[in-house]
C-alpha cells in the first residue's frame, strides 16, 4: 500500500509538471550551451544551441535548433541543424544530434548530400520511473571522393530512473534520469558504453554522462548556459 501511495505522489507531481511544458524551450531566441568534460575533468568542446523556431499547437510542437559546435580552444568545427518534435504524450529527438559529425563537415557546415537512416529517441512526456524505452537508431553516410564515411549509433536498454534535483553550472533544475547502452561504429572504430542523461522540463537535456564497460566514467557533457 505504501508504494502504491509513493507512486500515485510521484504520477501526480509529474502530471503538474508535464502540464504545464515539455522537454524543450517554448520561446525562438532561447540559448543553450553545453561543455564536454574528458575523465581528468578537461574540456574537450562546446556545442552553442539557438532556438531558431516553434512551430504547431496544441500536443504536436515542431522545434528547430541552429548548432555551434567549437573545439576545446573556442574555435569553430562546424555549423548544423536539429530537429525536437512532441505528436501527442510523446516527444522525439533527432538521433543524428547523438554522433560527433566533424569528420562530415565541409567547409564548417554539415554537406545536405549526408545519408541519414534510423528512427528518432522516443521519450514519453509523462516518464515513469522503472519503465523500460524503445530502441534508437541511426546512421550517416557519405561519400567523398573516393573515400565513404559511415557512423552508426544504437541506444538499447533504454529506461526511465527517476526524477531528481540536479546542479550543473548553468543552475538547479528538476530532471528526470534516463540509462542507457549505446554501442555502434564511428569512423570505423566499435563504440561500447553506458549512458545516463538528465532531461527537464522547459530545457531538454540537462546533463549526460558517458561510462566504460567497467563502469568508469569516462566523459561528462552538462549546460553551463541557459538564456530565454
Amino acid at each position: 500500500m505504501k508504494r502504491l501511495i509513493i507512486l500515485a505522489l510521484a504520477l501526480f507531481l509529474i502530471s503538474n509538471l508535464s502540464a504545464q511544458k515539455a522537454f524543450f524551450p517554448i520561446k525562438a531566441g532561447t540559448k543553450l550551451a553545453y561543455q564536454t568534460l574528458d575523465q581528468k575533468g578537461k574540456m574537450a568542446s562546446q556545442v552553442n544551441y539557438t532556438v531558431k523556431e516553434v512551430t504547431g499547437s496544441g500536443n504536436h510542437f515542431t522545434v528547430v535548433y541552429d548548432i555551434e559546435s567549437m573545439d576545446d580552444k573556442g574555435q569553430r568545427v562546424y555549423i548544423d541543424k536539429v530537429t525536437v518534435k512532441q505528436e501527442g504524450d510523446k516527444m522525439y529527438f533527432d538521433m543524428s544530434n547523438f554522433l560527433n559529425k566533424a569528420a562530415f563537415q565541409q567547409n564548417g557546415e554539415i554537406p545536405p548530400t549526408i545519408e541519414v537512416t534510423g528512427n528518432n529517441m522516443e521519450i514519453p512526456l509523462v516518464p515513469i520511473p522503472g519503465t523500460s524505452l524503445p530502441d534508437a537508431n541511426v546512421t550517416m553516410a557519405m561519400k567523398m571522393g573516393f573515400i565513404s564515411l559511415k557512423m552508426t549509433v544504437n541506444l538499447t536498454n533504454r529506461k526511465v530512473e527517476a526524477l531528481e534535483d540536479i546542479t550543473v553550472k548553468a543552475g538547479n533544475f528538476k530532471a528526470f534520469k534516463f540509462t542507457g547502452d549505446v554501442s555502434g561504429t564511428i569512423v570505423g572504430i566499435k563504440v561500447n558504453t553506458k549512458s545516463a542523461d538528465w532531461y527537464a522540463y522547459g530545457v531538454g537535456l540537462v546533463k549526460s554522462e558517458s561510462y566504460d564497460k567497467k563502469g568508469e566514467l569516462k566523459s561528462v557533457m552538462e549546460l553551463v548556459q541557459f538564456q530565454e
